[in-house]
């Protein structure tokens, strides 16, 4: 088993997977319900602030992705966010089409800044599961950390990388460049044309919320 005070961000084991998830947004500055609910989410092209919509797609991952974060123990930060990519998409996110493009092009970022890193994530997720194929329900949140752990797999190290894992991870790795330069050349001066427009739609619906609540 793997001690908890080995984990990046380690969640008490003893807590349900509810607790730990509001635990987690306080002390991400996430708000009370890590931001589910909001019509629009925020990210950042460089220092350029870029908002766009929080979509079905993404609003159907994310909460699935912050139980990940609790349960492997990767934190939030840029080397955390590429070593849960390069685990997702280690254990494959099913029929979420959002985590496939984002993870792909995290483990790709990855693989360039931290590759140790990067490919033990990748390979840890070769060798546990996760819950892109579970329902995001009461009896998800109701599991303790140590239980759902102990159900993915993720409380026992890996075993040692086999030749399967080293192709894998070269066709995995190939994908997310190739994502990662169609929105580069593609979609990063469209952003950037886009963001002033996207902005103005963010306040003008913000103005609206404000003056129906």
């Amino acid at each position: 088993m793997i001690p908890a005070s080995r984990l990046e961000n380690p969640a008490s084991t003893d807590r349900t997977l509810a607790e730990a998830l509001r635990g987690y947004f306080a002390a991400n500055g996430f708000g009370e319900d890590g931001g589910y609910s909001a019509a629009w989410v925020d990210f950042h092209l460089g220092r350029i602030p870029m908002p766009f919509p929080n979509t079905a797609a993404r609003k159907r991952a994310v909460p699935r992705h912050d139980l990940h974060h609790i349960l492997t123990g990767y934190r939030t930060d840029v080397a955390g966010e590429f070593e849960i990519s390069a685990w997702e998409i280690g254990g494959g996110c099913r029929d979420f089409v959002a985590a496939w493009q984002l993870n792909l092009g995290g483990m790709a970022g990855g693989a360039l800044r931290w590759p140790s890193r990067t490919w033990r994530a990748f390979v840890r997720g070769r060798n546990s599961r996760n819950i892109y194929d579970r329902p995001y329900d009461a009896a998800l949140l109701s599991t303790s950390v140590s239980q759902a752990r102990h159900d993915l797999g993720l409380d026992t190290a890996p075993p040692p990388a086999t030749w399967v894992d080293v192709a894998l991870f070269a066709v995995a790795l190939s994908a997310g460049m190739l994502v990662a330069l169609v929105t580069l050349v593609l979609f990063a001066p469209l952003a950037l044309v886009a963001a002033p427009i996207l902005a103005y739609l963010k306040r003008a619906h913000d103005r609206r919320a404000t003056a129906m609540s």
